[in-house]
């Protein structure tokens, strides 16, 4: 939560601070610090348009003209939409169909059918959006960087008087940002505190619907403008007031220390005691069969937890969280231009919001580890290497560390090529 400064090898993104702690402010009307220490996968936070930076609201991310620009004209398809009535997905078959001459695909959404449901009371779920809008893009990779976590965005419009879901709970926490109209949300505490992607509500159905069934702990109607809070595992369903509604959920796929648990279990296959086969015709049914093997398993399991190095782990957390945000995109055409162009007066940037790591490799190379793949460079490169990785706008022939321009302009085009800067 404090990572909001520039790159600094560790794997933080190369976004300014200041649009960082935008993206974040827009959705908490509290200080980051607070925000961390008091709702952080604690509590919900209300926070309403009048006590956030731009109470005109989010209609810049994402509205309905944009909504219906998606739904019409820019040949969407399955999964980017779902369709939910009365509490239960409606089969794509209903609503998607041929692409029609030259578009040899059979899911592409139409707008009439899409038109039939929502008339009809159906809740349409623009799913990824964070992929295919330019305008969520940015903002979820600042919001992201804000929180150190990668993010998900999805739109939901209601037509009026409509709840799409019933009472839930979601395995990952959500800011919801209300665009456009009015939604009644009911909060009721967790059934199962910090549930696991593993430990879905519909496992406990019952007990989420007779908690639901009590007293709300937070019963808001959000208005245009006002934004919530919710960690993962508050019951929560929406309806939408006298119009339609539209607003915005970003999901944060946290890591968990669950996570943590997953990649040292992995890791403890290289312990060969942990790899022993069980004595031969021991009956694993049998609790005090395998009461002498859990014991002994236990205990090297606790041996080799007091050895395992915390660089071991970092690396497997890395390539799990790592390809789950992609930095900005990248303009392949003006990409090819530029490198056709190159040359020492040339001027270029790192690649907003790309993650990366600078490392010793051998005694005569240095490695850059990027979210999906890792780039080897001569020892020579790395003063070179991190006066672009700082950031800022860099003219070729400034590089340091090189002997000459045409060294300057040989590690500029690498780069440049392998999409870890663009022109500035």
């Amino acid at each position: 939560m404090t990572h909001l400064d520039p790159p600094g090898g560790h794997g933080r993104p190369a976004v300014p601070s200041v649009h960082a702690a935008a993206a974040l402010a827009r959705c908490v009307s509290v200080e980051p610090a607070k925000f961390a220490a008091a709702h952080w996968g604690h509590t919900p936070l209300l926070s309403r348009a009048a006590e956030l930076p731009d109470p005109a609201g989010f209609t810049d991310l994402f509205s309905p003209a944009d909504a219906d620009e998606l739904l019409s004209r820019r040949g969407l398809r399955t999964p980017f939409l779902r369709v939910a009535r009365d509490g239960q997905l409606v089969p794509a078959a209903r609503w998607t169909g041929g692409g029609g001459a030259g578009a040899e695909i059979g899911d592409q959404v139409l707008d009439e059918r899409v038109l039939e449901q929502y008339a009809a009371g159906a809740t349409l779920v623009l799913q990824g959006l964070h992929r295919i809008w330019p305008p969520l893009i940015d903002f979820a990779r600042d919001l992201g960087i804000a929180l150190s976590q990668p993010l998900q965005i999805n739109a939901y419009l209601t037509p009026a008087g409509s709840q799409g879901f019933a009472t839930h709970y979601d395995t990952h926490d959500v800011f919801v940002l209300q665009v456009d109209g009015r939604k009644h949300w009911r909060i009721h505490p967790p059934v199962l505190p910090d549930p696991l992607e593993k430990q879905p509500w519909g496992g406990r159905a019952d007990e989420v619907g007779a908690t639901a069934q009590g007293p709300a702990a937070l019963d808001v109607v959000l208005a245009p403008g006002d934004a919530l809070y919710l960690p993962r595992g508050w019951l929560h369903s929406a309806q939408a007031q006298e119009a339609s509604s539209l607003h915005l959920t970003v999901g944060i796929r946290a890591l968990t220390r669950y996570a943590l648990v997953e990649e040292l279990l992995a890791l403890a296959a290289e312990d060969q005691r942990l790899r022993a086969s069980l004595p031969f015709g021991t009956e694993v049914a049998d609790p005090d069969a395998i009461e002498p093997e859990l014991t002994e398993t236990v205990e090297a399991l606790r041996d080799w937890l007091l050895r395992v190095e915390p660089g071991a782990v970092a690396a497997r957390l890395r390539q799990r969280a790592w390809p789950a945000a992609r930095p900005a995109p990248i303009r392949p055409l003006a990409q090819a231009g530029a490198l056709a162009a190159l040359d020492a007066d040339s001027l270029l940037t790192l690649r907003p919001g790309l993650r990366w790591q600078l490392a010793p490799h051998g005694t005569d190379a240095v490695a850059l580890r990027l979210f999906d793949r890792t780039i080897t460079l001569p020892a020579d490169c790395e003063p070179a290497v991190r006066a672009l990785l700082s950031g800022a706008v860099t003219r070729v022939g400034d590089l340091p560390g090189l002997p000459d321009d045409a060294d300057r302009v040989t590690l500029a085009r690498r780069l440049l090529r392998e999409a870890v800067l663009i022109p500035a």
